[in-house]
């Protein structure tokens, strides 16, 4: 499979709850996380079931914590109709100064739970056309744009329908908006077949993370994502530390850390809940940084992991498969 990506040419752009930023060296960033997250189903979901002054009171705090590490770029992971609230990340956004980046695409794990009805009548294109449009007129009536696609698959080999569809609008899609697409994967095993449909669309990998890669147990297959060319984004580190150390310190030998994203998926408001258990976003930089270091990490690796992968992988740009004879 060819991957390379066309060179860039321009600077990259973030583009978060409240415009577009130039990427900046050295901001810090958490790559995958939630603020609020309904489970509810795509037929059910209702924004009047919560209330954006409960959400900020039960949230905040654990979003200020943020301060004291200085963190710049929160990624918001919930896609459309798993509780999506722009409004209420762009309150959250001006009560801390984090510039919060949220998503278009579908989820479609879980057995098309969270999948309305009107995606299985669309075609690939014109989903697409729908993330497109979020993406240069905003979300939900408002002025807030994604930053980049979010969808998700079921760990299989083989990808039903529905799933090859998605996949195939987030190549679209991307090659019109330049978003990054993020994928909830898993394993590796529903990886390769993202990847075919990305190059039959002539979309790079590196246009492409692979999230909850953590859950993959067969540490060559994290070489082979890497030599594809594609992000690959460890993104427990709310739930599990030491299997994530295990997998860095693997990355770190066999050189490839500079394609790794390290998140918490933590958080999260649920309306389903009467009482919250908010998991917090800083054992990052509470627990596990102190333990990179103990073996070894040095600033610079840890300077790749939080903000240099980040800011690379989020970039907004078009990344096109180069043909065999085309320059660099």
């Amino acid at each position: 499979m060819v991957t390379a990506a066309v060179a860039q040419t321009k600077p990259l752009f973030i583009q978060d709850i409240n415009g577009l930023n130039a990427v900046k060296q050295g901001d810090i960033w958490l790559s995958h996380e939630h603020i609020l997250v309904d489970f509810i189903g795509a037929d059910s979901i209702n924004p009047d079931s919560w209330k954006k002054s409960e959400v900020v009171e039960q949230v905040l705090p654990f979003l200020l914590e943020l301060q004291d590490f200085d963190v710049k770029y929160f990624v918001d992971a919930t896609p459309q109709f798993l509780g999506r609230d722009v409004l209420l990340l762009r309150e959250l956004a001006d009560k801390t100064g984090l510039k919060i980046i949220t998503n278009t695409g579908l989820y479609g794990a879980r057995n098309n739970k969270f999948i309305p009805a009107y995606a299985w009548k669309n075609t690939a294109e014109e989903l697409a056309e729908q993330w497109v449009e979020e993406f240069k007129n905003g979300i939900d009536g408002t002025t807030i744009k994604p930053g980049f696609i979010k969808i998700s698959v079921d760990n299989t080999d083989s990808l039903s329908p529905m799933h090859r569809k998605l996949v195939k609008a987030a190549a679209l899609c991307h090659l019109k908006s330049g978003l990054t697409i993020a994928s909830h994967t898993g394993k590796s095993l529903a990886l390769w077949p993202q990847l075919e449909i990305l190059s039959e669309q002539g979309v790079s990998s590196t246009a492409f993370i692979w999230v909850h890669a953590q859950a993959e147990e067969q540490e060559t297959n994290f070489e082979k994502a890497a030599k594809a060319g594609c992000w690959i984004s460890l993104d427990g580190l709310g739930w599990e530390i030491d299997q994530h150390v295990e997998k860095l310190v693997y990355a770190k030998r066999n050189g490839f850390l500079d394609q790794i994203l390290i998140s918490h998926d933590a958080g999260w408001y649920d309306p389903q809940k009467n009482e919250q258990k908010i998991k917090p976003y800083t054992p990052i930089f509470k627990t596990l940084l102190p333990i990179l270091r103990s073996k070894g990490f040095s600033e610079d690796d840890i300077n790749l992991l939080i903000s240099v992968n980040p800011s690379k992988a989020y970039g907004i740009q078009k990344r096109r498969i180069k043909s065999s004879g085309e320059k660099p």
